[in-house]
């Protein structure tokens, strides 16, 4: 089945506490799409180009791109069908009928999206490894979109790149496979539209007037921040997932849903957030907004891995326990490398990636079932003759916690038998609550080893 949407033709367009978080999509690593013809040149193996890390100026080792060779790829030459002529009639996918319970997925930048070559490293991956799924910046950490979406402000101001082509293909493409689809969107660290609409960003104190246009602020990485308060930036965030969702990706996957942090956070002005409103009432009525907007889809929240173990808002508005209403999957960002050293007492946490996660999770899950069991106290009060709880308890739906985990050498070098062990502390750690893992990898490219199929 596919619906069908009548189109016109278009014209183609981390708080540094830790630095945890999905920022690592700073690194500029792009597949170069050295093949764009309509047959594969035999011989060639896709090059990475890796620009290097924005958000914490750390280089991934060579070790990052050697992990897995492009011998393999070669094995398995699967490409995007070629969509030559540009109808009038645009073909959508739909989302996948049957997609897997627990999901296994990799992160994907839009430029890797659009290699057909690095889809075919892609291939091999899915054939050979638990790989089910790929989660595709859609809009990452400069705010700009890797194909041309359907929705004003985007087109307005030309904030895409057409890094991917063919985005229904490609979704088809994956589809196809029985590949589970997800799109990332960087919310409020947005460069691009910041950029394109001061009036909505995060303005510089010590630089601007009332009399002359905002001067915006800048993090450490010189990456300019949308306004969290700014109910005109969430819906402009909502307009793109739901282009997403009409090109057939199967979830939406929410990150940067913070306050910005690192930098001269003293002289942040805000165009629309009061500066007395918590900053986790702010995040926490973002996301009931997004459920709101988006009742039927499938929404995940990227947090930062300390929220699992904190008590506070790290500074940033995040509270693990306001995301769990609106979300069908919050994912804690609980790479080793980015808990500050000493945690659990190792000086250097990367070097303990097992201990880490279990308690990283399992502190989590404790915090889930801690939140439960007071919704339902506040929904089924103690009945008059006995004041003791109903037997039968109604039900409260919350999120499931499917974590990203690191398979990139920061902290410590990487082995598979160290992902592996990230893996299986995910699993003992939320035992019957387990639904998947994500993991990240600036480079793009996966310790196979780790994830290999058993037979």
């Amino acid at each position: 089945m596919v619906k069908l949407r009548s189109v016109a033709p278009v014209m183609g367009v981390r708080f540094s506490l830790i630095a945890q978080t999905m920022e690592f999509s700073r690194w500029k690593n792009f597949f170069v799409a050295m093949i764009m013809l309509e047959t594969l040149v035999a011989g060639f193996s896709f090059i990475l180009n890796q620009a290097g890390n924005i958000d914490i100026g750390l280089a991934t080792t060579s070790n990052d791109l050697q992990k897995n060779t492009s011998a393999n790829i070669e094995e398995n030459q699967t490409v995007l069908p070629d969509i030559e002529n540009t109808a009038s009639v645009e073909i959508l996918p739909e989302k996948l009928n049957n997609p897997p319970k627990i999901i296994k997925a990799v992160y994907v930048t839009g430029w890797s999206a659009g290699s057909k070559s690095y889809l075919n490293y892609l291939t091999y991956l899915f054939k050979t490894t638990e790989i089910n799924g790929v989660v595709i910046d859609i809009k990452d950490y400069s705010g700009l979109m890797p194909y041309v979406p359907n929705t004003e402000q985007v087109k307005k101001y030309k904030l895409y790149n057409n890094a991917i082509p063919d985005i229904n293909g490609l979704v088809s493409f994956f589809h196809n496979q029985n590949i589970y689809v997800i799109g990332r969107i960087a919310v409020f660290e947005d460069p691009a539209f910041s950029k394109a609409r001061p009036d909505l960003a995060v303005f510089d104190k010590t630089k601007s007037s009332p009399a002359s246009p905002p001067v915006l602020w800048y993090d450490n990485h010189k990456l300019s921040w949308l306004d969290p308060a700014s109910k005109e930036v969430w819906d402009y965030n909502i307009s793109i997932a739901k282009d997403v969702l009409l090109h057939g990706f199967d979830e939406i996957n929410f990150d940067y849903i913070r306050f910005p942090s690192d930098g001269k956070t003293q002289n942040m002005g805000f165009p629309y957030w009061d500066e007395k409103t918590p900053m986790r009432a702010v995040l926490k009525n973002f996301y009931k907004y997004l459920r709101q907007e988006l009742p039927d889809a499938k929404l995940s929240a990227d947090l930062f891995g300390q929220t699992t173990v904190n008590s506070d808002d790290l500074g940033i508005g995040q509270i693990i326990e306001d995301s769990l209403e609106y979300f069908d999957f919050v994912c804690p960002m609980v790479y080793p490398s980015h808990y500050a050293e000493n945690f659990m007492g190792f000086q250097n946490p990367a070097d303990f990636p097992y201990e880490v996660v279990n308690y990283s999770m399992s502190t989590a899950l404790k915090k889930e079932t801690a939140y439960k069991n007071l919704k339902i106290a506040e929904i089924t009060p103690p009945t008059a003759d006995t004041q003791t709880m109903p037997e039968i308890k109604p039900e409260v739906k919350l999120a499931k916690f499917r974590p990203w985990l690191q398979d990139f050498n920061i902290g410590a070098i990487y082995t598979a038998e160290m992902v592996k062990q990230e893996i299986k502390a995910t699993q003992d750690s939320l035992k019957e609550n387990f639904v998947g893992y994500m993991l990240w990898s600036p480079s793009n490219v996966y310790t196979k080893r780790a994830i290999e199929k058993i037979d």
